[in-house]
């Protein structure tokens, strides 16, 4: 009859926990009552262990899910860079910018260098430990964050959008300089990065120095107030140094050639 009643009640448990969507509490829910029978663990026990794993659950699919909203274009660590292959400024400051303490101050960082100097790696790998830390994370290139305000300003969808934009603890906008942009795109990044300034972060990289932004926007006026804006409360890294994709580039050519000799 005990037989009968335990099997009842665990599938009570599992039906509830289903319901529930208590799906690590399920998932385990067997194990930890097998641990319980042969250490003799109490009840109070019992209900916290699987709790504690159905919180420990949930907070990896949160984290999971933040770098996944975060929507970057592949993951890149702050573990996976050679530190001592980084330009002299970026080696000095990343320890610094790997605290994310720039994030609850809302300052900004600026990556500005030549191309494959590790602007970006650096700027994903801030982004994904901030998704980790329990951030809300936006990763984006200039070109298609410009543009995307353009089509949220034809179809009037724009002020629910800078709504939305105010929230993110953390914008990473890529690429800027890349690609140069016109009057309204210039006004659009300008007025929507003006939000955030002095509540909340953004990462910027740039192959640009600041003397050269008026390129991008052709209106030196327009350059001024966004080079003011963005470097308000920021960090200013200079990435100017030898390509890691060229050091690779050379280093695959030598071992080639070892091959074919």
């Amino acid at each position: 009859m005990k037989d009968r009643n335990k099997k009842a009640f665990i599938k009570g448990i599992y039906e509830y926990a289903t319901s529930l969507k208590l799906s690590a509490f399920k998932l385990d829910l067997e194990s930890v009552i097998n641990e319980a029978n042969t250490t003799d663990l109490s009840y109070e026990e019992i209900i916290y262990t699987l709790l504690q794993k159905e919180y420990d659950y949930r907070q990896e699919q949160m984290r999971k899910s933040r770098i996944r909203i975060a929507n970057f274009p592949y993951k890149k660590y702050l573990e996976d860079l050679d530190v001592n292959e980084l330009p002299k400024d970026g080696r000095e400051k990343l320890k610094i910018l790997s605290t994310l303490n720039f994030i609850p101050e809302g300052q900004n960082i600026i990556l500005s260098g030549n191309s494959g100097t590790g602007k970006t790696h650096i700027a994903i790998g801030l982004g994904i430990k901030a998704c980790l830390a329990g951030y809300k994370v936006l990763f984006t290139t200039v070109p298609l964050f410009i543009t995307q305000l353009k089509e949220l300003r034809s179809s009037k969808s724009l002020r629910g959008f800078q709504s939305k934009l105010e929230k993110y603890d953390l914008v990473i906008l890529d690429e800027f300089g890349y690609i140069s942009s016109d009057k309204e795109g210039a006004e659009l990044l300008f007025t929507n990065l003006s939000i955030r300034t002095g509540r909340k972060s953004t990462i910027i990289t740039t192959n640009l120095s600041f003397d050269r932004w008026g390129e991008v926007f052709t209106d030196p006026v327009m350059a001024a107030a966004m080079t003011d804006r963005l470097t308000y409360k920021s960090y200013m890294i200079d990435m100017n140094g030898e390509s890691y994709r060229m050091k690779e580039t050379k280093q695959w050519l030598k071992e080639s050639e070892k091959q074919t000799c």
